[in-house]
């Protein structure tokens, strides 16, 4: 239990958007992607996810880990399906904000809150379990978190953004709580809290973290693990699961996003600030990672105020 400690203190927690959303018309979004952590409270109707269309029920929790591609279910009766690039090209059609967080009678309505959860800021901690989304029942805490959340954000009060992080970081340590209680994903947690008691690997992930935009070849990390560059790979990956340039590519395209959402810098400046002196090649990656172009991200993300 200790280590489970010691990964909740070094996690920096990050608040990103919450919002309630009457479904105006079933839709199922086949390829929904989304690089931070996605918390979806069914407040009434319900919503299905994954191949077998597992249903989350009222006041029941779907938590889906930043990076985990899945098909996703709005809504009761014959939904549309949508690709993700034309459900944002279209999301007004289906999806309505509701601030006074009382669903219309005709509606089915959702809450949902996006955030990160980083160890040292620096590997997303559910991402990092490589965990499938899953369904979280008979957790009055967590619901309570996002009404709380919601109606914050909604408030408009003194203190707004104190509190809503305070909130999101008590959702955070309540989730990993549901996880052990429930012996989920023992392996997974079991792995992570060794790897990130190495202090060089938490040293690789500080560099690559802190030097995006530079070379990060193998033999750049081999130098700060103080290890052969033959070796790095194979240390890495047997660590983590996954080759460190696979890391970085996923790490260079979280940081385009974030661009994309704060800041009107072009496509091809944010390539060259994550680390791509290919814009071509860059927008081509872009969209294989996420299933729409750099562009029509930046649209979604205007897009998810409407």
């Amino acid at each position: 239990m200790e280590d489970y400690n010691k990964i909740i203190e070094s996690l920096g927690v990050r608040f990103i958007s919450a919002k309630n959303i009457n479904i105006l018309q079933p839709v199922t979004i086949e390829n929904y992607y989304d690089v931070e952590n996605v918390f979806l409270y069914v407040h009434k109707g319900e919503v299905s996810f994954g191949k077998e269309k597992e249903v989350v029920s009222e006041s029941e929790i779907l938590f889906v880990p930043g990076g985990k591609m899945v098909s996703i279910t709005y809504g009761t009766g014959q939904a549309i399906n949508l690709s993700n690039d034309d459900f944002i090209n279209s999301r007004e059609k289906y999806f309505q904000n509701n601030e006074k967080f009382t669903p219309k009678l005709e509606n089915d309505n959702v809450t949902m809150i996006n955030f990160e959860a980083k160890v040292f800021d620096t590997v997303n901690f559910f991402a990092s379990l490589d965990i499938p989304p899953f369904v979280i029942r008979n957790n009055n805490k967590l619901i309570s978190l996002a009404k709380q959340i919601v109606s914050e954000i909604y408030a408009d009060l003194p203190g707004k953004a104190r509190v809503v992080k305070l909130q999101t970081d008590q959702v955070v340590v309540e989730l990993i709580r549901h996880i052990l209680e429930q012996g989920l994903f023992v392996e997974q947690l079991a792995t992570n809290s060794t790897y990130f008691k190495d202090p060089r690997l938490i040293d690789i992930f500080s560099y690559i973290k802190d030097n995006l935009r530079d070379d990060l070849s193998n033999k750049a990390l081999a130098n700060v693990a103080n290890v052969s560059e033959d070796y790095v790979g194979q240390y890495f990956k047997m660590l983590t699961g996954i080759n460190p340039q696979d890391y970085i590519e996923y790490q260079r395209m979280e940081m385009a996003v974030n661009m994309l959402r704060t800041s009107k810098k072009s496509i091809r400046e944010i390539g060259k600030e994550v680390g791509f002196k290919d814009t071509a090649y860059f927008c081509r990656r872009f969209k294989m990672m996420f299933g729409i172009p750099a562009g029509k991200m930046r649209r979604r993300e205007s897009l998810m105020n409407v």
